[in-house]
Order: C-alpha cells, then structure tokens, then sequence
C-alpha cells in the first residue's frame, strides 16, 4: 500500500518504551507526527529522536504529538530512551509482527528488515497532511516539521 496526503492514517496499537500500549485512535484531536527511523541505537536515529524530544514545548502549543517508531524491541527502546534521556517522546515498537505498521504506512524496506526513515504528520482527525521519505543517512530537519506541523 501506498500512502499519500489526504488519506486516512492506517490505526495501529503499539506498546511504547515503557511497555504501555499507545492506540493511535486515542488521539485524535491532536495533530500527531510519526517519526519512523530504521534502528533504535545509531547516531542518526538517536538525533532524530532527540530532536523531537527537544521540541516537546512546541509540539504542545501546536497541539500534537510525537512518537518515534522502529522494528526494534520495547526491551531495546527502553534501554536506547534511557541512554539518550528520553523522557516524554514515546519510542513505539513495531517489532512484531515485524514491521507491520510500517508496512501498512508503505514504509517497510522488505530488503533490509527495517522501515525507511520518514517522517509522517496526520491532522486532528487522522488525516495525513503531510509525509516525507529521508534517505537513511539523512537526520529529518526537526524546523522543517515543527513548521509543517504549525500549518496545519
């Protein structure tokens, strides 16, 4: 599947970090961005995640959300949280089935056992308004998506 802007977002229900369930359903109402990175532990992604940590104020104000998403265990997340103090961005675990929310979003590199890096905005009522594929290498410039999150 391929997903465009104007689509409704696949739902999904992924334990986050700390073993706590998030339902994407459950926020609506909110804008939310969905930060899909390849692997928990590489510099890239560890940047990318902690950008959106460090733009949680301003998340707030825009009235949305962040979470990160990996193929990598909820053990591997919490421990990858605690090393680059993480402490409000919900590092979600698309571990098993392995790599299914990514692949509903079309973003599952079937060759790699991974997810692209992308970085996914859905409004308050679901709807995908804006998504970018980065190649992996590339850390997602945060001011690029806070900007694109306030426009919405």
């Amino acid at each position: 599947m391929e997903l465009k802007v104007g689509d409704v977002a696949p739902d999904f229900t992924l334990k986050d970090h700390k073993g706590k369930e998030a339902h994407l359903a459950d926020f609506r109402g909110k804008k939310v961005v969905l930060g899909f990175h390849p692997f928990a532990w590489t510099s890239v992604c560890g940047q990318q995640m902690q950008d959106l940590e460090a733009s949680l104020k301003r998340l707030e104000r825009a009235n949305a959300v962040a979470f990160g998403i990996s193929i990598d265990t909820t053990f591997s997340k919490h421990a990858w949280a605690k090393s680059l103090e993480i402490e409000n961005t919900r590092l979600l675990s698309d571990f098993w089935p392995h790599g299914e929310v990514a692949d509903a979003y079309g973003l599952f590199d079937d060759s790699a056992g991974r997810s692209e890096r992308a970085v996914v905005i859905l409004d308050e009522k679901g709807v995908v308004r804006w998504m970018k594929v980065y190649p992996v290498a590339e850390r997602p410039d945060i001011e690029e998506i806070m900007v694109e999150v306030e426009k919405i």
